[in-house]
């Protein structure tokens, strides 16, 4: 069997598996999120942080909630890496610094997961699975709760409440993320990835020494990490890792956590809003961008030219053998199209074009499908921002799904729009501009700057992957992306609840004649080119300097 159909056949799989996951999930998270049922190990929950699930909060009191449970985070984890070198299971490591910590602790937090550390030589068990692996779960669950606060501004009418941030956080975790990561991890360790406690210990004699490895709870992380779309890795390789990643079929599982909840949560949407056609809409765009941009990748890393190039069958360096272009290029795409951030191969080594789209598939916003949570609520401001558009084509007030866009709506989607492209050009900008900064690039030229550009792109995204080129472990670089990791995640929030409140707030409006039907092929149609065109005209510039500079060399 050649490479590029190994490739599409990989590829069918993992729609046929999405197809089936999509109705039985997406209705059972509408059913999680419009229950008014709690179950008993919830109450217990409410009862230990003194919430009372049963009121309903506005937009101000939903993202209060949202803030203060994220800054308690941060400042947990932050202590927890700051006092590891006291703590049993620490395995002998030292505490972590304190630039290092705020970014490790402002990156779980924010969904992120960006590292800028070696795992498997800084961080023990207890920081692994009692700080990182629970901001997996819970930061994941944030961005479902602020996606459905969303829905509901839709639903709801003549009334700002929002529903409840703490029994959406509880329910997102109890009642979905944690029976899938039970299965996922249980089907993980089958496939062989690691799951114990054990200490350091040699493998191997080598010529001039031999070689240390560390065991870890593995498979029960590795499983939310792809799941809740964060990325962390429990060793530095990440899913190249072999304890992390060891078989084409488990990289093809794990590819299927990262798309299965983005993907499915479309239906959700329909079902709240009570018309599927409309959640169908979003998956159709979110669906052609992701298989035009899945197909984009395999093509230009197998039909990069070259006699080594051609005898390997394509772009092979930087890519594990076990899992080929195919299953590299697929897990490239699905990472930096959701916030996931998880890697199974060396996104530097990508030719000028892949690493091109890498980047571009952040850009865009990461909601094709995004992240969990994160790519819903994405992918509806841009859906507002569309109907915007069509409504002054027409000359007419633009309406979606029964709300008058307005000035207040437009502005809130805007400026949710706006924040990521400002925190990535700025501090792009300085790092180029400083001479410190640019201290940290392994490469000149157009490729250096893809490095930085990449790392911002990562940051300010909520992503987490890295070109790798890079030396991001300074002052300079755990401080920066690190803010521009908490302003990415949050800012664009803020503006977000405060458009589910505006819409929560109206009246419904009753469909006429001019109505533009945001269910049909062409509105879907239309949402693409808004979003590849906003995307371009604000990116273009960067990018040309960039990957398409060095793409255009090669």
């Amino acid at each position: 069997m050649s490479p590029v159909t190994a490739g599409v056949l990989q590829l069918l799989a993992l729609i046929a598996a999405l197809a089936l996951a999509y109705r039985p999930l997406g209705d059972h998270m509408a059913r999680v999120y419009s229950s008014e049922r709690h179950y008993k190990p919830e109450k217990w929950i409410y009862k230990a942080i003194g919430a009372d699930p049963n009121a309903e909060m506005r937009w101000p009191a939903y993202l209060r909630g949202i803030l203060a449970f994220s800054a308690v985070s941060v400042l947990f984890l932050y202590g927890l890496q700051r006092l590891q070198g006291g703590l049993p299971g620490s395995l002998g490591f030292v505490s972590i610094d304190p630039d290092q910590a705020f970014n490790t602790a402002a990156s779980f937090v924010a969904n992120t997961n960006w590292q800028s550390y070696y795992g498997e030589q800084a961080m023990g068990h207890v920081v692994q699975t009692g700080g990182l692996a629970v901001q997996n779960f819970v930061s994941a669950a944030v961005g479902m709760a602020v996606a459905v606060a969303l829905v509901r501004g839709f639903c709801r009418s003549r009334t700002g409440e929002l529903g409840n941030f703490w029994a959406d956080l509880v329910r997102g975790t109890v009642r979905i993320l944690l029976p899938i990561s039970v299965i996922g991890a249980i089907i993980l360790v089958a496939c062989g990835v690691l799951q114990n406690f054990s200490g350091i210990h040699e493998v191997g004699q080598f010529t001039g020494g031999s070689q240390q490895w560390n065991g870890g709870a593995v498979a029960s992380q590795e499983v939310i990490k792809e799941l809740g779309t964060n990325g962390g890795g429990y060793f530095n390789a990440n899913s190249a890792h072999p304890f992390e990643n060891p078989t084409p079929f488990s990289n093809l599982f794990e590819i299927f956590l990262i798309l299965v909840i983005p993907f499915a949560l479309t239906r959700t949407f329909g079902r709240m809003v009570g018309n599927l056609r409309q959640g169908y809409a979003i998956l159709a765009t979110m669906g052609i961008i992701w298989i035009t941009f899945t197909g984009l990748m395999m093509w230009t890393e197998f039909a990069h030219h070259g006699p080594a190039l051609d005898l390997a069958g394509g772009a092979m360096e930087g890519k594990e053998t076990r899992f080929g272009i195919g299953g590299s290029s697929i897990f490239a795409v699905a990472t930096t199209l959701t916030s996931t951030g998880a890697v199974n191969s060396f996104h530097s080594s990508y030719t000028g074009f892949g690493g091109g789209i890498t980047l571009l598939g952040m850009q865009l916003g990461e909601i094709a499908p995004g992240g969990v949570g994160s790519g819903l609520y994405g992918m509806l401001v841009m859906a507002v921002i569309a109907v915007f558009i069509a409504g002054l084509m027409v000359g007419r007030t633009p309406e979606y799904l029964g709300k008058k866009i307005g000035t207040r709506e437009i502005k809130c989607a805007a400026c949710s729009l706006l924040v990521t492209p400002a925190l990535v050009l700025c501090f792009t900008a300085a790092a180029m501009a400083l001479p410190t900064p640019g201290h940290s690039m392994t490469n000149s030229g157009a490729h250096g700057f893809s490095e930085i550009l990449y790392a911002y792109t990562s940051g300010a995204n909520n992503n987490g992957s890295a070109f790798a080129g890079l030396n991001a472990d300074t002052q300079w670089f755990n401080s920066t992306i690190g803010i521009a990791m908490l302003l990415g995640r949050f800012l664009p929030v803020v503006f977000v609840l405060a458009l589910a409140g505006s819409l929560a707030e109206q009246k419904p409006v009753p469909e006429t004649a001019g109505t533009l039907r945001t269910d049909k092929p062409l509105y879907a149609g239309l949402l693409v080119g808004t979003i590849i065109v906003i995307t371009g005209l604000t990116y273009f510039p960067a990018l040309a300097l960039g990957p398409l500079a060095e793409g255009l060399a090669s």
